[in-house]
Formats: C-alpha cells, sequence, structure tokens
C-alpha cells in the first residue's frame, strides 16, 4: 500500500502526520474514467495530479503540480497538514440554458472536500470535483479572519488573498494552443511546443489553454469558471519554470468576507469532442438567478460597424441595416457608438421607432468607462458607472423600446471589474435587458447564472480585418481553432459572415464564411456585412442565413484538429446544421460522418465551395446514421449543411 505522509513545523519540533492511504486524498469520476489524487510532501506542500484511463492504460492528463493560496494573515501555501475530509458526496445537477451548446445539461461528479490546516492553526478547504470528462477544484476559507480587517470594512470577518500556488505542469515538447495574455484577450491561438513566448519576457498566458497529452489521444483544457465579485478573473505565469503555469492575480491583494470561496480551476480532459462538447463551465457556476426569462430571445443581428464604422450615427445608414434584418428575417438590429450624435435624417429615437415600426428588436452599443478613462474615446461613455445612472438609462431604453445593450471597453480582470460585470448584467435584468460585453474578459459561467447575458467578445474577430493585415494571413487557421479553444467555454461575439473586403481583405472563401455562422456559438449573432453583400447571395446561401438558429439543443464534434480543420454539427429540434472549415492553404477533403443522427433517413442540403473562393456549389443527397460524404474544400474554403428527416 502507498501511503501519503506530511510533516510540518510546530514549535521548534517536527510534527509527523499518521500516515494515510493514498486512495484517502482520491477523487473519481462516476464512470471512472477520470482520477485525481493528492499528495504531501515532507514541507506540508500539496499537489495533485490528474489520470485518464483510455482503453485500459492510464494516462496523466496533469502531471503532478502544486495546489496552495495565500491572504495577508495565513500562508496557506506550505506548511500544512492534512486535517480530515469534512463531506463527500455525489453531485447530480439537471438544468436548462436559453443558448449554447446543448438546451439540456446534466451536471454530474463526485466531490470530495478536504481540509487542511497550517502551523498557526489557519483552514483551507478545498473542493475537487471529477466529472466524466474533467476536473474541477476550488478553494473555500471557512474560518475567522480580522473584524473589519481589509477592504471590506463593514465589521465582516475578512482578509486580503495576495495569491495562489495552484499550477498546471505542462512538459517541454507538449502540443499547446495558448494566447499570450491581454487584458481584452484578443489574440491567436498559435500551436506552440514550449512554454516560451514571442519575447523573452512574454510569459503570461490567457486563459482557456489546450494541450495534448504527448503521443497519446488524450486533450486537457484548463480555464476557470464562477468568478464573483469576491474574486478577481486571474491568468498563467510560466516565467519562473516554462514548464509550470502558475495561477496569477492581476493585482496584490483581493478582498474576502468570510466565509470566502475562490473561483474553480476547471480542467477539461478526454478526447478532442469531449473538450469541444463540454459544458464544466457552466456546470460547475451558479444556477440562473431569474426566474422568469421569456423576455430572452436569442437571435440574429444585423450589425452596421463592421463595414461602416461610423454608421450608426447615420440615421439612413441605420434604416439600411434595419431593412436589411426585415429582409433576413433576423429579429435585432445593433446600433453601435456614435448614436447620441445620429443626424441625417432622424435621432436614436427615431431609429429605434423605425426598427419596432418593422418588427425589429434594436440593441445599442455604451462604452463602460467615463470620457476620462475610456482607452479609446468612444461615445456615449458615462452613463453606466453606477446604480444610479444605470436604472436612469436602462429606464430610458425601456420607454423608447430597446431589447438590449452592448457594453464596451473593460479595463482589466481586477476584482473591482468583476463586480462591475455583475451590477451589470443584475440591473439590466431588472429592465429585462439583454446584454452583450466587448472588449471584456472571457466567459466564466455567467451566462447560467444571468441568463440574459447573450454573448461576450474577448476574440481576435472579424472587426480586425478593418485594423490590420493578421486575418488576411491567418484568418482561416485562426477560425478553425477558436472551436477548441476560445468558443469551448462560452458564447463568443466573433461577429461572422462577412463576404466583402474591409480596410484589409479576406483569403478566406465564401463557403468558410457561410460555414462561420454554425461553427461558432453565440447567443446574439452579429452578422456583419453589408447589405448589398448579403443581397448578392445565391438565393440557397439567402435562405440558409435566414433560418440559421443561434440557441442549440445539441453539439457534436464530428471531426476536427486545431488550426487545420473542423466540423460542428448543431441540432435544433429535430433538424441538424453542420458548418466545416479548412483552415490550411491547401484544399483538403472534409470528412461527414452521420453517427450523431438517430434512426431513419434525412435530407442533405448542402452548400460548399464552388470552383472560385466567391462560388458555391449545391447539392442534395439522402443520408443515414451510418453514412458516410467527403467534402471538397478549396484552400481556406468550407461548407454549410442542413439535415432534416424525411417523412
Amino acid at each position: 500500500m502507498v501511503w501519503v505522509t506530511g510533516s510540518v513545523l510546530r514549535t521548534g519540533f517536527l510534527y509527523a502526520q499518521a500516515p494515510l492511504p493514498a486512495t484517502a486524498l482520491r477523487v473519481v469520476s462516476p464512470n471512472g474514467v477520470i482520477r485525481v489524487d493528492l499528495a504531501m510532501d515532507g514541507r506540508g506542500m500539496l499537489t495533485y495530479e490528474v489520470n485518464y484511463v483510455k482503453d485500459g492504460r492510464t494516462v496523466v492528463a496533469v502531471p503532478r503540480s502544486e495546489l496552495g493560496i495565500s491572504r495577508d494573515d495565513a500562508d496557506l501555501s506550505r506548511g500544512l497538514e492534512y486535517a480530515r475530509l469534512i463531506s463527500e458526496r455525489k453531485v447530480v445537477d439537471e438544468y436548462r440554458m436559453i443558448h449554447g451548446k446543448r438546451a439540456h445539461c446534466r451536471n454530474e461528479a463526485r466531490e470530495k472536500v478536504f481540509r487542511f490546516r497550517n502551523v498557526e492553526g489557519k483552514l483551507v478547504d478545498i473542493v475537487f470535483r471529477a466529472y466524466d470528462d474533467g476536473v474541477a477544484f476550488r478553494y473555500v476559507f471557512p474560518g475567522e479572519g480580522v473584524k473589519g480587517h481589509g477592504a471590506t470594512g463593514n465589521g465582516e470577518d475578512s482578509c486580503l488573498i495576495t495569491g495562489e500556488r495552484t499550477s498546471f505542469a505542462i512538459p517541454e515538447g507538449t502540443e499547446r494552443w495558448i494566447q499570450q495574455y491581454t487584458s481584452a484577450y484578443e489574440g491567436l491561438y498559435p500551436l506552440r511546443t514550449s512554454g516560451k513566448g514571442d519575447g523573452e519576457d512574454q510569459r503570461e498566458w490567457g486563459f482557456p489553454v489546450l494541450y495534448k497529452v504527448k503521443d497519446k489521444q488524450v486533450w486537457v483544457l484548463v480555464t476557470e469558471a464562477d468568478v464573483t465579485r469576491a474574486n478577481c478573473a486571474s491568468r498563467l505565469c510560466n516565467r519562473e519554470d516554462g514548464e509550470v503555469y502558475r495561477v496569477m492575480m492581476p493585482e496584490k491583494e483581493v478582498a474576502a468576507a468570510l466565509p470566502w470561496r475562490s473561483a474553480w480551476r476547471v480542467v477539461m480532459v478526454g478526447s478532442l469532442s469531449d473538450v469541444v462538447e463540454s459544458t464544466l463551465v457552466a456546470d460547475v457556476s451558479e444556477p440562473s438567478k431569474e426566474d422568469k426569462t421569456d423576455w430572452i430571445r436569442p437571435g440574429a443581428v444585423a450589425w452596421v460597424y463592421w463595414a461602416y464604422n461610423h454608421g450608426s450615427k447615420d440615421y439612413r445608414k441605420v434604416v439600411e441595416y434595419v431593412d436589411l434584418a426585415k429582409r433576413m428575417r433576423w429579429p435585432y438590429v445593433l446600433i453601435d457608438w456614435e448614436w447620441d450624435r445620429m443626424s441625417n435624417g432622424g435621432t436614436i429615437e427615431d431609429a429605434v421607432g423605425y426598427a419596432r415600426s418593422k418588427g425589429i428588436r434594436p440593441l445599442m452599443w455604451y462604452n463602460s468607462r467615463d470620457s476620462a478613462s475610456s482607452r479609446a474615446g468612444l461615445d456615449p461613455y458615462g452613463r453606466l458607472q453606477t446604480h444610479t445612472a444605470r436604472c436612469r438609462e436602462f429606464e430610458w431604453l425601456n420607454r423608447i423600446g430597446v431589447y438590449g445593450v452592448k457594453v464596451d471597453f473593460f479595463e482589466d480582470d481586477r476584482q473591482k471589474e468583476m463586480a462591475y460585470y455583475t451590477d451589470i448584467l443584475e440591473d439590466a435584468a431588472k429592465y429585462h435587458l439583454m446584454v452583450d460585453f466587448h472588449g471584456a474578459t472571457i466567459p466564466h459561467g455567467w451566462e447560467r447564472t444571468y441568463p440574459n447575458l447573450m454573448t461576450m467578445e474577448a476574440v481576435y474577430g472579424a472587426e480586425w480585418y478593418a485594423y490590420a493585415p493578421t486575418l488576411t494571413k491567418s484568418g482561416a487557421s485562426h477560425n478553425a481553432t477558436l472551436p477548441f479553444t476560445r468558443n469551448v467555454i462560452g458564447p463568443m461575439d466573433y461577429t461572422p459572415v462577412t463576404f466583402s473586403n474591409a480596410a484589409f481583405p479576406h483569403t478566406t472563401t465564401y463557403a468558410h464564411e457561410l460555414a462561420l455562422s454554425v461553427v461558432f456559438e453565440s447567443g446574439l449573432q452579429h452578422f456583419a456585412d453589408r447589405p448589398e453583400a448579403f443581397n448578392a447571395l445565391p438565393a440557397e446561401v439567402q435562405r440558409f442565413l435566414m433560418t440559421v438558429p443561434v440557441a442549440w439543443d445539441d453539439t457534436r464534434l464530428v471531426d476536427g484538429f486545431p488550426g487545420k480543420r473542423v466540423v460542428i454539427a448543431r441540432r435544433r429540434g429535430r433538424g441538424w446544421y453542420i458548418g466545416g472549415l479548412n483552415g490550411e492553404d491547401h484544399a483538403q477533403k472534409l470528412e461527414l460522418r452521420f453517427g450523431f443522427l438517430g434512426d431513419g433517413e434525412y435530407e442533405l442540403q448542402l452548400i460548399a465551395d464552388g470552383g472560385t473562393d466567391k462560388g458555391f456549389a449545391m447539392k442534395k443527397l439522402t443520408v443515414r446514421k451510418g453514412s458516410h460524404i467527403s467534402v471538397d474544400c478549396l484552400p481556406r474554403g468550407g461548407f454549410a449543411a442542413t439535415l432534416k428527416p424525411r417523412g
């Protein structure tokens, strides 16, 4: 038998714990495939390891990595001893999502809560859950702090969180897709095989992180979830050791009223389809705070900004996009920045009124900052920064008939910004307003807790065609990477489906662009091109864009590899929509297997690459569950398809 031992120094003496069997600090998933083992060394430092059982073999998904957290009045990252098992249970939770990968979700795991104490008797509980598709863990402070201490200053027991020792070991040579940290999370996820950044001192990385266990078909995605106003968001840093990615706070301290709990550290593990289809970020997040949600309606949006930067201050231009939404049967139009300076035939109230007269629901853009702190100086700003200001503005939006807000230019990942996001969501819900966060942090499961959160940017999206040549060079591979990285963790406002060119041209095909409407998931899907570009499309392509849903009953990864190719099938009702992307600069066949179908025959309507990058090839086929077809794709090409049961 293997024993886990620990020792701590107490008042000058070495205190040795009684040995524990290894299974005492082990959590196993309900299906037995995933196992997490904790261990403690002679210095009282705590570590964990995640293993995955595949085809009868045990694969180390997360090599031995460190645990621990520090606060201003206690170091709970070393000198620990195991106190006891607080609780053990099976988590079973079923819930529904208004939008996302699937409508009906099942949150099932085995959970253990372990208690540890340091030499001063301060306590920390570590909650570990083992799921069939991953592991989640968080820190909990049950004990007392100092009355009125720290930033709370309200007489509660409190402390200041000063850092974590939590790490994720990724050995050298491991293939990984990881973004260098920026506060807006707008960067690429290039394939790397080492912990080096693009510069010698660029060793900070944003969530999520995807990697493939070396020489194994086991994939791991690391992120965080359930960040609340009691936390900051975090990032990873491997500056000390290239193979050790340690959790890093964006500020020196975070105020914590006790009892307190950290965000969940989330590790998805399994096949690539297990990762892509996982709802683990939402699973561990708090349930919905809204009882009545019939006013929350996902949908497609006509968006003026991509083609016309200043279009929203032009009443006539906004009218064009309202008319586009009407023709394309899209329920929403977004009126972007400068609407407070609207002219050329009408005001913002006139534009909202015109949209409503056509049966189109208007959404409106806001800068989250005031004029002094706005990074870009875009207006309107200074209208949302206090509860009083928000309520005044939201009441006005209700009065004129606006259905949602896009809020842009958040500062960073500090605790005060997490509180600001939450305040906006809570106040918007009171006025039945849906929310889109731009220039923002990544999803943390908030779309489950606050279902009026429809989407978030945090992505290097299509608007960058106006700013830099990056997507011209690498747009196809980037698009074929996002379904395995950024879009895994929550809705993504990429603003897809742009056929014409902005300042920098596309090199993706029209069929590739069409496929993005299915491949990318977002509760509000902003279709961003010019009206004349949509009007010039073949009738079959227009009909596809008129009917493609944005909220799904199920999602399946059919085939793919990050940056090279992806085929995703999404179900709405009895029908399926499929999107396929060729991420490479040479032609390739994308394989379409129909193992996800039920019994019976289905009619497949395929829209693939034609003879040129602007052409389409249409085909109708009858397929069954065992069918298999190959779709020829041009370089940087793709396809879109629908599947409907016959009879």
